[in-house]
């Protein structure tokens, strides 16, 4: 029987990583040593101290440029339990490579890992890569699978800076939903499987991705991949329109059979220096 909990709020608790302030759609940060000031539209209220925004190091401008105060690098290190990634100010780009509100995702699959050694992950819509470092850190066997090549690439690069050229992580350079229906064909099983899907996104090949139009079958034909004895599985949408209560439904659907248990709810950032939390997106998380 599959048990389904009331929706939560889970918020980061990583040093590396602090919301110094947000509104007016934007957010004031510190990644590592850097601030910065970048759009966020899910920001509807006012700044706590507009004024010490003024400070930051890198501002994210109209013109999709960032405009960095004196000697700011374009690139540095963040460093989460022993995984090591390399976050980027690029032009065109509100994205930095990391997503600190993943944290409690991170936390949650290390610890249900480290109890199964050796266990296989497949990590879909991975990006650069660090849920998959963080997985095979805490012992697991990943195929990553993104349809971004630069994303591969630097997920590649921040395996070599973990100093994890050894780790049993394979890259695929793929669209998500082709590569598990080959991996279905072949039989292959996981314990765990992650995916982070956009809202709207192209393969490699060009294959057009709605994920209000590719979500219920992707998450059927993973059901398909998980061994006889996983552990877990973990979805996060950052789609607008979408809710907590739809993914506990599709979920709880498609894993009924599983049996286990299914959390749902919201990842959020809290402001450093006020009550605030800054909800950035939805999450389902399954466990036997």
């Amino acid at each position: 029987m599959l048990v389904a909990g009331e929706p939560q709020i889970l918020s980061a608790a990583w040093g590396e990583y602090e919301l110094l302030d947000s509104g007016l759609g934007r957010k004031f940060e510190r990644f590592g040593p850097v601030t910065i000031v970048r759009d966020e539209p899910k920001a509807w209220w006012k700044p706590d101290d507009p004024s010490a925004w003024e400070k930051a190091d890198a501002v994210l401008q109209e013109d999709g440029h960032w405009r960095l105060k004196g000697r700011t690098p374009r690139s540095w290190t963040m460093t989460f339990r022993g995984v090591k990634a390399e976050a980027r100010l690029t032009d065109g780009s509100k994205h930095l490579g990391v997503f600190p509100e993943q944290e409690p995702h991170w936390s949650w699959m290390m610890e249900r890992l480290a109890k199964r050694p050796k266990a296989r992950v497949l990590n879909l819509f991975g990006y650069t890569g660090m849920a998959s470092l963080a997985a095979a850190r805490a012992g697991a066997s990943v195929t990553h699978v993104d349809a971004s090549k630069p994303s591969i690439a630097w997920g590649r690069s921040n395996q070599a800076l973990s100093g994890m050229e050894e780790a049993p992580v394979r890259w695929v350079l793929e669209d998500a939903l082709k590569y598990v229906g080959r991996e279905i064909r072949r039989g292959s099983r996981y314990e765990g499987i992650l995916m982070d899907p956009p809202s709207f996104g192209r393969g490699p090949r060009g294959e057009v991705w709605k994920v209000e139009e590719k979500l219920v079958e992707l998450l059927s034909e993973c059901r398909k991949l998980l061994s006889d004895d996983a552990l877990l599985m973990i979805v996060t949408l950052y789609n607008l329109e979408a809710s907590s209560l739809m993914i506990a439904n599709l979920m709880g659907e498609v894993l009924a059979p599983q049996g286990g248990s299914l959390s749902v709810g919201e990842l959020a950032l809290a402001h450093a220096k006020s009550p605030k939390k800054l909800p950035l997106s939805l999450y389902g998380r399954w466990s036997a």
